[in-house]
């Protein structure tokens, strides 16, 4: 069975060659929306799908995101990548939430993550039988803290998950030095959430070495620069912007930073 790794540089590269971007787009806080602002989201989906990316993220914990996304996605659910999350320590309430999940994402869900690893051995067992039933395609577990490391790690080597999602960005870069080597060595897919820091490594002045490196601005020189590693599957900026959706496309479907440049872009945003 191919890894989300395999799968998702499949879809990347499609009929086109490796032209499309390996940046997908995240949905907490900007895909929890009402009704009255679904337009917004079919926007930001469609530029999505138009641009070339492929995978979506989401969680029970981010409200109406989810059934937003399903929304927006609409006849074209087929082109996306769909990682969604299990966010509770309850068995049943999970079993509950899932089968709104198939609901919504036509009766399968690509890749279904362990949120922050509440509970990730409960829940195994039963995404195994959903797995097994070709409901899930593959299985993955994620944390956003450093403290969490040791668990993550015994999840990854337990030989039951297929891919990892941990922040990468210049300011979190605990997860380059020990995750990511062993997920390497595990072959585990890797999706790196956060690398604009939650928006806070954008909001300041673009320095001028790093436009006479050729980077655009901040998002450009930091989704390249957590693209740089190797490692990573993809990456998950999220926004509500069409605009800012594009430019990360294309951010994403530009060459790797050289040491020099990638080491300078940690630098000044450290």
């Amino acid at each position: 069975m191919l890894h989300p790794r395999e799968v998702i540089e499949e879809r990347r590269l499609g009929r086109d060659g490796p032209s499309l971007p390996v940046v997908g787009l995240g949905t907490w806080r900007v895909l929890d929306l009402p009704a009255s602002q679904q337009a917004a989201a079919d926007a930001v989906v469609g530029a999505a799908l138009d641009s070339g990316v492929r995978v979506v993220d989401s969680s029970p914990m981010y409200s109406r995101a989810e059934a937003v996304l399903s929304q927006a996605l609409g006849p074209r659910r087929h082109e996306a990548f769909v990682a969604t999350k299990v966010w509770t320590a309850s068995i049943s309430e999970a079993q509950a939430h899932f089968r709104r999940q198939l609901d919504w994402f036509g009766e399968r869900v690509d890749l279904l993550q362990v949120h922050n690893l509440v509970a990730w051995r409960d829940h195994i067992p039963w995404m195994e039988s959903e797995r097994d039933a070709g409901r899930i395609g593959w299985l993955g577990a994620t944390t956003y803290q450093p403290e969490a490391f040791d668990e993550l790690e015994a999840a990854m080597r337990s030989g039951r998950i297929d891919a990892i999602q941990v922040p990468l960005n210049p300011r979190e870069s605990a997860s380059a030095l020990r995750i990511l080597p062993l997920a390497a060595d595990l072959g585990l897919g890797v999706l790196a959430m956060r690398p604009f820091g939650e928006g806070g490594l954008l909001r300041r002045p673009f320095p001028a070495e790093l436009t006479a490196a050729g980077l655009r601005d901040w998002s450009d020189a930091l989704l390249r620069w957590t693209l740089s590693d190797s490692r990573v599957t993809v990456a998950l900026p999220a926004t509500i912007s069409a605009d800012h959706l594009r430019a990360n496309a294309t951010s994403g479907a530009a060459a790797g930073l050289d040491p020099e440049t990638r080491g300078l872009v940690a630098r000044l945003a450290g």
